[in-house]
């Protein structure tokens, strides 16, 4: 109704949602769209992007309740050439109208001093990068032991191929001399070996050495 009254102003559409919005354009080619920012089907920045891409001849000035920065940054990136605030009076519409009709913006005082601030805002420093975790060495991954020995039995066959005596196997290994023997036989029957030269033997054949 506002906008009838005014010169030089002729209303051929009115839209209660985006998707509508751009069905009217389509339709009248107007040239000029007042839009509001928050509707249904299709919210105001997404309508006037494709307002802009498919009727470059349309001019959108945004008019809406919403202020905030996000709003009008995301208005203006979209292609609106104005933005007014919906507290604005007959004449600052018809001007803001008139100026984007000839090829100006039509921003009100506030929004221009807003944009200047945002301008001339410092430049916030880039953030650090963060480092990529560095990842942890992979596991060293021991080939498996010959003839179902366990790693007991062949550090203690080890030693043996180093030549420790039973006491100083188990000096090494912190465990009683009653212990080593146990280990002895057991490596000794699974290996098939019948004295202590065998045993270094079948160590040096086997790869099995102090600290393999």
């Amino acid at each position: 109704m506002l906008l009838g009254l005014l010169p030089g102003i002729t209303v051929v559409g009115s839209a209660p949602d985006g998707e509508e919005a751009l069905r009217l354009v389509a339709e009248h080619a107007p040239d000029v769209v007042l839009m509001d920012l928050r509707m249904p089907r299709c919210d105001g920045v997404e309508a006037t992007r494709r307002i802009r891409a498919g009727h470059p001849g349309t001019e959108v000035v945004v008019l809406t309740t919403y202020a905030d920065d996000d709003s009008l940054f995301s208005a203006l990136q979209a292609g609106a050439r104005g933005f007014l605030t919906k507290d604005a009076g007959a004449e600052e519409i018809a001007r803001a109208v008139a100026d984007v009709r000839s090829g100006a913006a039509g921003l009100s005082p506030q929004v221009q001093l807003r944009l200047l601030e945002r301008l001339s805002a410092p430049e916030q420093p880039a953030p650090e990068p963060v480092p990529a975790p560095v990842p942890a060495p992979a596991p060293v991954q021991r080939p498996p032991l010959p003839d179902g020995l366990t790693q007991r039995e062949a550090e203690v066959l080890a030693l043996i191929a180093a030549g420790l005596s039973n006491a100083e196997i188990a000096g090494r290994l912190f465990v009683s001399p009653a212990t080593v023997k146990t280990h002895i036989n057991n490596l000794f029957a699974k290996t098939a070996v019948r004295d202590r030269a065998q045993a270094v033997a079948y160590a040096f054949r086997h790869g099995i050495s102090e600290g393999s």
